[in-house]
């Protein structure tokens, strides 16, 4: 069926007029009434019918034309699809990250964002590292958000460091160590609240004894959240190696206190990451730049 005829035959239809459809559409008269019979022989139906000087709907004319609105309707709505997502104002982004950007970082950028583009759905995923960017690669999200090594990256990943985010040592306030500069091999004689085995921070923390030929501390309590290491260090017992993003508002406040190890200076990156060689989508830029411009 010939789609353009289909809609050539609503203008006039909806016009009530060959004439006036014509001026609508900035075409000639001759060149609609020529279509409109190709169309009505094409599909073997009369869809006008003469009335005095001018013409009328044939019943199957008006029923024909009220399937054809919901045809000119849902372009429109395709068009104007199209039209939001080009120019950023609606879609959905598919975003995953780890841990610690999922829970210190992106809830600020995403209310940002949101801020300015209320129609753009955010779907945001907190998964590990491997399966974040399984996720990336296999099209599933197009965004990950990471915070860790460098070496976990893959090289179907395109990756741009937004900053380096340090380790702290913490304890309580009233712990003997609070504030005070110590040797690596004192701080790991301490009992440690960590995440279970496997997390980001513990792997460090271990690495780090193996680098420097230090036994690696005893792993007191055991919790599948940090928010539980970290409250559980405030309660007044053991040590926690920890991000600083998700520590800092309590050792500025004085809730917790950190413990400077001697020699010790360690950061990993937090990073944005995309498929490398692919092209992002209009709204996947927006968002990219509002990450940077909140940095």
């Amino acid at each position: 069926m010939n789609i353009h005829a289909l809609k050539l035959f609503y203008q006039v239809a909806t016009t009530g007029s060959f004439t006036k459809a014509a001026e609508l559409l900035c075409i000639s008269q001759p060149a609609i009434s020529s279509q409109i019979k190709k169309f009505e022989h094409e599909i073997g139906v009369q869809l006008f019918k003469q009335q005095g000087r001018g013409v009328i709907l044939t019943d199957f004319g008006e029923a024909l034309a009220e399937k054809a609105r919901n045809l000119v309707a849902l372009e429109e709505h395709i068009e104007s699809f199209i039209e939001d997502y080009l120019f950023a104002k609606a879609g959905t982004i598919h975003i995953v990250a780890t841990y610690l950007p999922a829970n210190f970082l992106i809830p600020k950028w995403a209310a940002t964002f949101k801020g300015a583009h209320e129609d753009v759905n955010l779907v945001i995923t907190t998964t590990n590292t491997k399966d974040a960017f399984e996720q990336l690669i296999h099209y599933k999200a197009d965004i990950a958000i990471y915070g860790g090594g460098i070496s976990e990256r893959p090289e179907e990943i395109a990756w741009e460091e937004l900053f380096e985010d340090e380790l702290w040592f913490v304890v309580s306030p009233a712990h003997r160590y609070a504030n005070q500069s110590i040797a690596l091999a004192d701080m790991m004689k301490e009992p440690f609240i960590m995440r279970e085995e496997g997390s980001s921070m513990r792997e460090h923390l271990f690495s780090l004894c193996q680098t420097y030929q230090v036994k690696p501390p005893k792993i007191a309590l055991q919790f599948n959240g940090i928010n539980e290491t970290i409250r559980s260090v405030m309660a007044g017992y053991g040590a926690n190696f920890i991000s600083s993003l998700a520590v800092r508002e309590y050792v500025d406040s004085g809730q917790l206190a950190r413990v400077y190890v001697k020699d010790i200076h360690i950061k990993h990156k937090i990073a944005i990451c995309t498929r490398k060689n692919g092209r992002q989508s209009i709204l996947v830029q927006k968002f990219i730049e509002t990450v940077k411009s909140s940095l």
